[in-house]
């Protein structure tokens, strides 16, 4: 029996044999996204300076994020693996869902309340860094990306369930969820952006939590809030099959299981050509992103407004001033993603293809990631004459901006086009929807584990800041577009 025959025939289940689910169920699935991608928001806009504010050196923050890649890398393709084969009934993938939503609501509510912990157990209000509060925030950050995975991977696939295998559908249930990713980047950077967001919930406020820190619960408050109300909307309303293993035709025979790593290892051995061609776009496309999503706020703060996150209070204010300006770049990139996501499937056809396409905004992308270099160096060039607490000027302002809206039209295809190639492929590869979307993940988070490891050390090398992460960003886009035009079938 060959690798393939044995993989279909182990435990993987059946290929749909219903038409696709009515439009309303796509839209209802997706709109998860929203939810998950509000609470996204808020860490990629505001935790990289928070953990600062605990006092984790700029050169050491990336570090936090590690945990991201490594759940992902790890428990992504585990809950793809078990949602293909969960026999229970109330469905595949709706069990992974809520415990997903619940394990996010309460992760989100430690890291928010982490400072506060931090002090009951011993930190000073005065002194930095704060390792009670560290250590609590860093666990419970692990805890919300395993939850994020566990959520994220299992709604991917039941969009794959839904579409039944017609492309069509599959390639618009994956633009409607980078839709609603939007919607949810607009709500959460909107948030993030606001500085009295915390008088909505004055109790956020207290002796170990500053405003910044009571903006960050408040802003978490109302993401746990959309969450639960879009996850519960969704698995009451969409039915998902209960799935049993398929019966031989001879009951004699025992059906043969394959390990969850033999799964892995097999899904990678029968892949084709396509499918490897895909992850490594993919793996391209995200060392490029990932310096950017990772810092982008930061280098908002540090060197389009020249403030320090531990400087004095003039040069913190000023540091803050730019995190909450880059949360509206965001924003701004949130809404042109929106509005791009839908247009995905048109804009294809007129451009001949997903290769030329993808390879397209994959030149976009590295030119708006070098343009950073530009910027950075016309605000250092202004400080030099008007002062170091002077910030940006409007023009330098505006041009910031405009490289966080312009970078919304390869993110719209980087959210929707490799997850819909990724779930029409599996059907030729023998491998269910969920697994094959954690081996996409894989191709996701490992070059966010080579940024998040060598970040902080490769700007210490350069001397410091964010942009050698940038241009080696760009460079990376540049690359993976070359590929996708040239390598992809």
């Amino acid at each position: 029996m060959s690798a393939l025959q044995e993989t279909q025939s182990s435990s993987a289940p059946p290929p749909n044999p219903d038409p696709p689910s009515p439009l309303k169920n796509i839209i209802s699935v997706a709109s998860i996204a929203a939810g998950i991608q509000f609470g996204w928001a808020l860490q990629l806009s505001l935790l990289t300076p928070y953990v600062q504010l605990l006092g984790i050196p700029h050169k050491w923050a990336s570090l936090i994020w590690l945990c991201g890649p490594v759940s992902g890398m790890i428990v992504q393709p585990i809950v793809g693996y078990y949602s293909d084969r969960c026999t229970s009934r109330f469905g595949r993938r709706r069990p992974f869902i809520a415990a997903g939503a619940a394990l996010v609501a309460v992760a989100v509510i430690l890291i928010g309340y982490a400072a506060d912990l931090g002090h009951i157990m011993g930190d000073k209000l005065d002194k930095t860094p704060k390792t009670w509060a560290i250590l609590i925030f860093g666990l419970w950050f692990w805890f919300l990306d395993v939850a994020n995975n566990t959520l994220q991977g299992p709604c991917r696939a039941f969009l794959g369930d839904l579409s039944a295998g017609d492309a069509k559908r599959t390639r618009l249930a994956n633009a409607l969820f980078s839709f609603f990713m939007a919607v949810g980047n607009i709500l959460g950077y909107a948030a993030g952006s606001y500085t009295n967001l915390h008088k909505i919930f004055p109790f956020t406020m207290t002796k170990a939590c500053d405003i910044y820190c009571a903006n960050l619960k408040s802003c978490f408050f109302l993401s746990i809030t959309l969450l639960l109300i879009v996850t519960i909307t969704s698995i009451c309303y969409v039915k998902d099959k209960q799935w049993s293993p398929e019966k031989e035709a001879d009951d004699s025979d025992e059906v043969k299981k394959t390990p969850f790593f033999g799964e892995i290892f097999g899904a990678f051995k029968v892949m084709k050509r396509p499918m490897w061609m895909l992850l490594i776009v993919t793996a391209l496309n995200w060392i490029a992103w990932f310096p950017f999503l990772l810092f982008d706020t930061d280098w908002m703060g540090r060197e389009v407004y020249g403030g320090d996150s531990g400087g004095d209070s003039k040069m913190k204010k000023l540091y803050n001033q730019g995190v909450h300006v880059g949360a509206l770049g965001l924003m701004l990139n949130a809404i042109v993603l929106g509005f791009v996501s839908l247009g995905v499937e048109w804009i294809g056809r007129k451009m001949g293809g997903a290769k030329r396409l993808w390879g397209f905004v994959n030149f976009i992308l590295a030119a708006c990631l070098a343009f950073t270099v530009l910027v950075t160096k016309l605000a250092e060039a202004h400080r030099k004459t008007a002062g170091p607490l002077a910030g940006p000027t409007s023009g330098i302002r505006a041009g910031a901006l405009s490289l966080f809206a312009i970078l919304g039209i390869p993110l719209a295809i980087t959210f929707s086009t490799p997850f819909a190639l990724a779930s029409i492929l599996s059907s030729d590869s023998g491998v269910g929807q969920g697994l094959s979307q954690g081996v996409l993940n894989l191709a996701i988070v490992v070059p966010q584990m080579v940024v998040s490891l060598g970040a902080g050390s490769f700007d210490d090398w350069f001397g410091g800041g964010n942009l050698p992460g940038f241009v080696l960003g760009a460079i990376a886009a540049a690359i993976s577009a070359v590929v996708a035009l040239f390598v992809l079938p």
